[in-house]
């Protein structure tokens, strides 16, 4: 390989950027130490069907290692898993005895260090899904040519609450999208009783032209607590007897008990960031969460310039990634375990009854089984190159369990929206039914604890980059100046110019240096790693770049292959990112090389690292690797070993150069 020219202008801070495909690790990471124990907390503990004979308790858990090597499990149609063993703890309390038991909950498939699954002898990935989180939404339906304001507050479990303003000023409320019912009502349950109290709590804000709550109680019918339960109970169950006992059973567990309502902890986050409330943690709804639900509802009304909320930001969208989706999944057999635990409590004799006897453990590997071999979002994992395997990894989609369907997707959701920069790429999407609903991640993007997409940026002070990155989420970005990481600096990183442009606020501008709060990290930051492979990107028409992004990913690997002439700086990160490539994880001196294996000399003994020939991939591509280094090399922990599939000294290599004259002619050969 000759020596790489850098063309590049660009004098300030490098960053390079998490790991490619560390999103996937880190959620089934996730999954093994805190998902699976969320949900045995859920359900521990199991009481029998009477409450006060039998309990057991799911105390901690742990995997056995794998019982056969990933390539084992390849070469016999195995699946990679480990077996999962928990300790159990059975009482009797009629006795006052307490057994405690090792049980076998059996085999859950694990991740490989590349990111995917082997199931029955295949690799497969599960892919990430980006849904509408839960929350609090403002919406607007326009009458006469004004707005009027409802919200809906969707839960992570529970009834959705949807209220709505119509052109009297009544403020309504539906539960679970049955008819509607005053607000008024419904404050009164969460306990607000008199009429007074409701007109005190809301008289400052409901101080416009209409008189929103002066409305509402004009066309409420209940006027106590009791009459209030049954107004609702008759749209929730019409035809049914309504007494005020029969309407507070089924009410009041709808919101107060915890295993039917559940905001969740994104759904309380984005309800506190929304309403601007502080300091409340748990997922229950209580008045002060009503209360300021209708006071926002009032004051969007009496502002003849508020907008609705954007659905489509990707500060309401949210991505839930394979940890998340295995523990919802999961729920289900947990759900049903319990289910049969119960039965067989009342069944089996007392008398020396094991733990073990109780569990049924089968209708967990069931439902993981049914997940990773037919679920939309488990995929035969796409292998003709290292891109390719790559970029499937990092793949979005709108649709699977909970999310869209290709046929109700609108053009709203398919659109490319502001807030994607430097979350999700612009340009690579299918062509065809999928276009807008499948998407990939940009090239520095990271997911937050909630599931909410985050962007680099560089903190700029007075002027001046630093090299403090700041990760921020499309929310928080909307408040502040940021340029673009083309903005030319000097050697101390001050920028140079006396204007620059910016997005101000999320809109795009010019402002002073002075006023810059940050910076983008790179300009290829708001691309997917396919695009930004594209050399002088910002040259192609945009719909060519998504053909050639996606294109790409189809190149079958070289017998030889050619590092490209013209490279853009990422083509090491993809090849290394994708693991294709063999990389030393050790520092040592090379003892010896072949064709099968290169063993490389440390401090604590030798270490061989195993070279894959001639091996079939998922497409029938061929992936074998070639050795890059010779015996008495030194290598450290990170150097190149071995150039995997379409690469070449560690380099992505997926075509061959070619040598093209070509005469742009002022554009007018444009698409011709």
């Amino acid at each position: 390989m000759s020596k790489v020219k850098v063309f590049s202008y660009y004098k300030g801070p490098k960053f390079t950027g998490p790991n490619l495909i560390e999103f996937q690790l880190n959620s089934f990471n996730w999954f093994l130490k805190t998902g699976l124990k969320e949900l045995f907390d859920e359900i521990s503990p199991i009481k029998d069907h009477t409450g006060n004979e039998l309990e057991l308790h799911f105390l901690d858990y742990k995997f056995d290692p794998p019982k056969y090597t990933e390539e084992q499990s390849k070469y016999k149609d195995l699946t990679y898993e480990a077996a999962l063993r928990v300790n159990l703890k059975l009482v009797d309390k009629t006795v006052k005895q307490s057994r405690t038991q090792e049980v076998y909950l059996g085999d859950f498939p694990i991740m490989t260090e590349r990111g995917t699954f082997i199931i029955n002898g295949v690799e497969r990935v599960v892919i990430a899904q980006l849904i509408r989180s839960a929350g609090v939404y403002f919406t607007a339906s326009v009458f006469r040519g004004r707005k009027l304001f409802g919200a809906k507050v969707i839960p992570n479990r529970g009834s959705w609450i949807e209220l709505e303003t119509d052109a009297s000023g009544l403020i309504g409320v539906k539960i679970d999208r049955k008819r509607r019912v005053p607000v008024t009502s419904l404050l009164r349950i969460f306990g607000l009783q008199s009429n007074d109290a409701i007109l005190k709590k809301f008289a400052n804000v409901d101080t416009g032209k209409i008189k929103f709550i002066e409305a509402t109680l004009k066309q409420d019918d209940a006027k106590t607590v009791d009459e209030a339960y049954i107004e609702i109970y008759k749209r929730l169950r019409p035809g049914d007897l309504a007494t005020a006992d029969n309407a507070r059973s089924l009410i009041e567990p709808m919101f107060q008990r915890f295993d039917r309502y559940d905001l969740g902890a994104v759904g309380r986050f984005k309800f506190n960031q929304r309403l601007e409330i502080t300091k409340k943690k748990n997922g229950l709804l209580d008045l002060e969460d009503v209360a300021q639900l209708v006071k926002e509802a009032i004051r969007l009304n009496n502002d003849l310039l508020a907008e609705p909320d954007e659905i489509d930001h990707l500060g309401n969208r949210r991505v839930r990634a394979v940890g998340e989706l295995m523990q919802s999944r999961l729920r289900v057999g947990f759900a049903r375990m319990r289910r049969g635990v119960q039965d067989r409590m009342s069944t089996l004799e007392r008398k020396g009854l094991q733990p073990a006897q109780l569990v049924n453990y089968k209708v967990l590997t069931a439902v993981i089984r049914d997940f990773f071999t037919s679920s939309q979002l488990s995929q035969f994992m796409d292998q003709v190159n290292p891109l390719a395997e790559l970029e499937h990894k990092r793949r979005l989609s709108a649709m699977g369990p909970g999310g869209l369907t290709r046929e109700r997707a609108g053009f709203e959701v398919r659109d490319v929206n502001p807030s994607y920069y430097g979350r999700i790429c612009p340009i690579q999407t299918p062509e065809g039914a999928n276009i807008g609903l499948v998407n990939y991640l940009a090239n520095y993007a990271r997911l937050n604890d909630f599931g909410f997409l985050e962007a680099p940026y560089f903190a700029v002070l007075r002027g001046k980059v630093t090299s403090k990155v700041v990760w921020l989420d499309a929310i928080e970005e909307q408040k502040h100046i940021i340029g673009q990481a083309d903005t030319k600096t000097d050697e101390d990183g001050r920028i140079a110019k006396e204007r620059v442009a910016a997005r101000i606020k999320g809109k795009p501008g010019q402002c002073k240096r002075e006023e810059l709060e940050f910076m983008d990290v790179s300009p290829n930051q708001f691309v997917s790693i396919a695009t930004s492979l594209i050399p002088f990107l910002e040259h192609d028409d945009a719909n060519r770049a998504l053909m050639g992004s996606n294109m790409q990913r189809q190149a079958v690997p070289s017998i030889k292959p050619q590092a490209p002439l013209v490279g853009t700086g990422v083509e090491e990160k993809a090849a290394y990112d994708s693991r294709q490539v063999l990389i030393s994880d050790h520092d040592g001196v090379v003892a010896a090389v072949d064709g099968k294996e290169i063993v490389i000399k440390t401090d604590g003994g030798e270490k061989v690292y195993n070279i894959i020939k001639f091996r079939r991939s998922n497409q029938s591509t061929c992936l074998s690797q070639q050795p890059v280094v010779r015996v008495g090399d030194k290598v450290k922990s990170g150097t190149l070993l071995a150039d995997g599939p379409a690469t070449e000294g560690g380099v992505l290599a997926l075509g061959q150069n070619l040598l093209v004259a070509f005469m742009p002619w002022h554009g007018g050969n444009y698409e011709d």
